[in-house]
């Protein structure tokens, strides 16, 4: 309900004021309906309610309710294959059991009948980027900070119904929709050099004097640029006063970014020894952006405990990677209908150099069995976020469906995990069993025989559940 109040001129007139005319009362009753709708903010709430775990800000649209999922078939995120001659309890939030299917039910249990579908764990993308997946990099860099937050709010209700009920943010200014929905996957910006990935600013504002304002992407929280030891070391402390879960760097030149060849390195050892010494102090880790075999060799000899991307790497490297125990979060990204648009012919063509690389990549992290993470990494494209799922079925060029599903449940869940006490959710994702977070979705038809179900989750998502409550039923 909006307010007004009277201006002094016409502080006599009974209706001295505009929202008491008919065309405010019914803009009134329109916004109030449509910013009331439970889907909507349910939806948003259910879709950033665990990027790293899950607790009390989730999904809260509706008072939790005991359910029995039965006449179903589980695929817990771990096993190779269907269990059947099971059913699940769900209770508070959590699974209460996974049961055999005989046996009473109780009292004040609801029972939904699941007609021999497939019940598995809500999926989990990595590499999201919240605040800059749904809008073209001009709009982020000049639009009303009020809007992005609108249009981001409005994707992650999207992002729930396309069966991902948790993300990973890895860069963007989301805290203002982490706290909005009361909770979420909490990453600073990331951190870029000067002239790094991160570097968004315009030519114009270089060089950037002492006292000068600070630039658009700064200003919005969509990058932190910080060059030297201590500087790093105070934006790495800042990001982690705000809320976030995890920090990362841009360790080397990108694909969206205007000024770093792919080829290029960013930041030293040093420097990402401050982050790394700043994150652990929190008890938490730090990820980066690279792709080339420089960039992360000097990563990993900073303390860096994940890389973003990778695709670019070497044998060596991924030896390197393996030997110590860093995870690799990466994307297959081809040169297909899912690839992110470039603007520009030097983008097209740095893209094409990782395209070139990926099919190596994945081959390295097979072989030397690196602990391996999805992501989409959708980047300024509306139109892309859609096929969030169908991007996940083309990991069929490297593994078999149940290896696809395992990486994008109970995989990328040990990687949210990694959090540690910065985990804002500390239930357990990403799994069927006693005790985890009940983020499940049933789905109309068996994906590991036929992992392409996930590409359309608006027709084979029957029933999406977020912390114990449902947000699509049809069901019914």
């Amino acid at each position: 309900m909006f307010a007004c109040a009277a201006d002094d001129e016409n502080a006599s007139r009974p209706m001295g004021c505009l929202c008491h005319s008919p065309a405010f009362a019914r803009l009134n009753a329109h916004l109030t309906a449509k910013f009331s709708q439970p889907s909507l903010i349910a939806g948003a709430i259910g879709a950033f309610a665990s990027g790293s775990g899950s607790g009390s800000g989730r999904g809260a649209a509706s008072p939790h309710s005991a359910m029995l999922f039965t006449n179903l078939r589980v695929f817990d995120g771990k096993s190779d294959a269907l269990r059947g001659g099971l059913r699940v309890r769900i209770e508070g939030g959590t699974i209460k059991a996974v049961e055999p299917a005989e046996g009473a039910v109780g009292a004040d249990v609801e029972v939904v009948d699941c007609g021999g579908r497939v019940l598995m764990p809500g999926l989990i993308d990595a590499h999201w980027h919240a605040m800059m997946a749904a809008l073209p990099l001009p709009v982020l860099l000049t639009a009303d900070v009020g809007y992005i937050n609108l249009v981001a709010a409005h994707e992650a209700e999207k992002t729930l119904m396309r069966g991902f009920t948790s993300v990973r943010d890895m860069a963007g200014p989301s805290f203002s929709l982490k706290r909005a929905i009361d909770g979420g996957v909490a990453v600073g910006p990331a951190m870029s050099q000067t002239g790094g990935h991160g570097d968004f600013r315009f030519p114009y504002e270089v060089p950037a004097a002492s006292n000068a304002p600070l630039s658009r992407g700064d200003a919005i929280g969509g990058g932190a640029i910080a060059d030297g030891v201590d500087r790093v070391l105070t934006r790495a402390r800042e990001q982690l006063m705000l809320g976030a879960s995890q920090l990362k760097l841009a360790a080397g030149g990108g694909v969206s970014s205007s000024y770093d060849p792919i080829d290029v390195a960013q930041y030293t050892v040093p420097e990402f020894r401050a982050a790394v010494d700043a994150a652990e102090n929190w008890g938490t880790y730090v990820a980066v952006h690279a792709y080339t075999p420089r960039a992360i060799e000097a990563a990993i000899r900073g303390g860096v405990r994940c890389i973003e991307h990778g695709h670019l790497m070497d044998e060596a490297t991924a030896k390197l990677i393996a030997e110590k125990d860093v995870w690799l979060s990466t994307q297959p990204f081809l040169d297909n209908e899912y690839a992110n648009q470039m603007p520009t012919p030097e983008g097209q063509a740095k893209a094409q150099q990782v395209y070139a690389g990926t099919d190596a990549a994945y081959r390295f992290a097979k072989d030397y069995k690196l602990k391996t993470a999805w992501g989409t990494d959708i980047l300024f494209d509306p139109n892309m976020t859609q096929h969030q799922g169908a991007m996940l079925t083309t990991l069929a060029q490297w593994y078999s469906p149940v290896e696809i599903l395992k990486m994008a449940t109970a995989v990328n869940a040990e990687l949210l995990a990694m959090s540690g006490p910065r985990n804002p959710y500390p239930g357990k994702l990403g799994v069927i069993e006693e005790g985890a977070l009940a983020d499940l979705i049933l789905v109309d038809g068996d994906p590991i025989a036929d992992i392409k179900l996930i590409a359309d989750p608006e027709k084979n998502f029957v029933l999406i559940m977020k912390d114990g409550r449902v947000y699509k039923n049809a069901l019914l």
